[in-house]
């Protein structure tokens, strides 16, 4: 089943066209990856999803239903992670997933039950501090076990690691990796390393359309070029040097070249 399809899709800010005819969908259970530059309209177009923005044209839908500016019955389907999200912060972790849950209308013990699930999850059990001491990767963290809290089909990540140290993105991209299988996540972002290390599928985003899509190993093998790497013995490396050198070849090096994520996005764009 298809957690996301877009089709069609526009949006402009005046006279400035962000989205135009952006098409693409996102099959349930799989972690994809929507990478652009800064500015590309990754987020102008998760607002759209959210149904927090208006499309000029096309259409989105959540697991089959159709989303609608300022009707967002679909949201029952999602959390959504923003780049810098804002919480009270005289408030623990505890008590402001307590707060989250509250206004959501769940139920008192749901909310303990989830509370304690995400707090583990995040690596944020026990913490006694007062979110206004935490850190940035701490605040991350927390935000995901927010968007988690309503038990999502679809998570909405919007640049979770952009702002973030080596070790603040490595306990982010564990968590999510964590959440393979069981839920769909759009992780948007343009440190293509990251997505790299987590997704199973890409969409990459230029100039308001998607110039790229698919699996992610499809698209390496699709994009792979004709070099490879041989390794022998020594004894039989002197007798392929031998014939290579008699007919006036001598390769200075040899090694299987698998396109990056980084070339294939530089390449499209």
């Amino acid at each position: 089943m298809e957690a996301l399809r877009i089709e069609g899709l526009k949006k402009k800010f005046g006279e400035t066209e962000v989205i135009r005819e952006l098409s693409f969908s996102v099959p349930e259970h799989s972690v994809f990856g929507f990478i652009g530059k800064n500015g590309a309209g990754k987020t102008t177009t998760m607002k759209m999803i959210l149904g927090l923005l208006k499309p000029d044209a096309g259409k989105i839908q959540v697991f089959g239903e159709s989303v609608s500016y300022g009707e967002t019955k679909t949201n029952r389907f999602t959390g959504y992670l923003p780049d810098v999200p804002e919480f009270y912060s005289y408030m623990t972790a505890s008590e402001y997933l307590r707060l989250c849950g509250e206004i959501a209308g769940l139920a008192s013990g749901e909310i303990r039950r989830r509370s304690a699930e995400l707090l583990e999850l995040v690596g944020l059990t026990d913490n006694k501090k007062r979110v206004g001491g935490y850190s940035r990767g701490m605040k991350q963290r927390l935000g995901i076990a927010q968007a988690l809290l309503g038990n999502p089909r679809l998570l909405i990540c919007d640049e979770p690691t952009s702002a973030l140290d080596p070790v603040g993105r490595k306990e982010i991209l564990d968590i999510l990796f964590k959440l393979k299988g069981r839920t769909t996540v759009i992780f948007s972002t343009h440190i293509l390393t990251d997505v790299e290390r987590i997704c199973d599928r890409v969409g990459v985003l230029s100039e308001g359309r998607i110039v790229l899509s698919g699996e992610m190993e499809a698209l390496k093998k699709q994009y792979a070029q004709d070099k490879v790497m041989m390794e022998f013995p020594k004894e039989k490396q002197e007798e392929v040097l031998a014939v290579l050198k008699a007919q006036h070849l001598e390769p200075l090096h040899t090694e299987v070249v698998e396109p990056s994520l980084e070339k294939l996005f530089l390449e499209v764009i």
